[in-house]
């Protein structure tokens, strides 16, 4: 089988989102005096099907917490963090050899669209992709499949020609339930999940040979 898309998410993958994201939320259940657990946090990555962190931090919390100064707060240095990170290891790598090869990429992403065009945008990657499919575009954002079935249907190629790139246990379940080939980099939070269900694992894209990866095509 021929490759005929390849279909990255965001989050994680494509910019370190992802641990700016626990880092900032943990220091605020600190802040009002109780933990976040790790295994509930990680159950969470790649998946939208689930309670705000304010809604959950106000459960626990011994006191009443003020919502928006929280959330302001937390905000404010979520995107310090994440406005200084830059695009992740064999990101552009991959991106050339899907050019070498004629291949289109896309990107499949559970966030909204402003925060991944913007960042694509700030990163100079926004052009080296055919299109994007965010949550606004979608009944049902990950661990549903929509996302990638949204950007193949655009793309017109059928899932088993195509090979989604993910970071997360419940990001391939997405890829996975589209009927696609998925590619995970888990990134320093997500290793510790369960990335059995993967077609392939590696460390960094910069170990993803495209021409390898496409012999895992049915």
């Amino acid at each position: 089988m021929t490759l005929r898309a390849l279909v990255f998410d965001f989050d994680g993958l494509i910019l370190d989102t992802e641990l700016p994201q626990y880092l900032t939320v943990k220091a605020e259940f600190e802040a009002h005096g109780v933990d976040l657990p790790m295994d509930q946090w990680l159950d969470i990555i790649g998946r939208v099907d689930h309670d705000h962190w304010l809604d959950w931090l106000e459960r626990v919390a011994p006191e009443p917490i003020e919502r928006e100064v929280v959330h302001a707060r937390r905000l404010a240095k979520h995107h310090e963090l994440v406005w200084a990170n830059e695009v992740l290891p064999g990101v552009i790598e991959v991106l050339d050899q899907a050019d070498d090869l004629g291949v289109p990429a896309a990107v499949a992403s559970s966030s909204h669209r402003p925060w991944v065009d913007g960042h694509l945008e700030r990163l100079g990657l926004l052009p080296r992709f055919a299109l994007t499919v965010t949550r606004e575009d979608v009944e049902r954002a990950k661990p549903w499949p929509d996302l990638y079935l949204a950007a193949l249907g655009r793309l017109g190629v059928d899932p088993i020609g195509a090979v989604a790139i993910e970071d997360s246990h419940n990001g391939c379940r997405a890829a996975k339930d589209a009927g696609m080939v998925c590619v995970v980099v888990p990134n320093e939070l997500t290793r510790q999940q369960d990335l059995a269900h993967a077609d392939l694992v590696v460390a960094s894209l910069l170990e993803v040979d495209l021409a390898e990866v496409a012999t895992l095509l049915p």
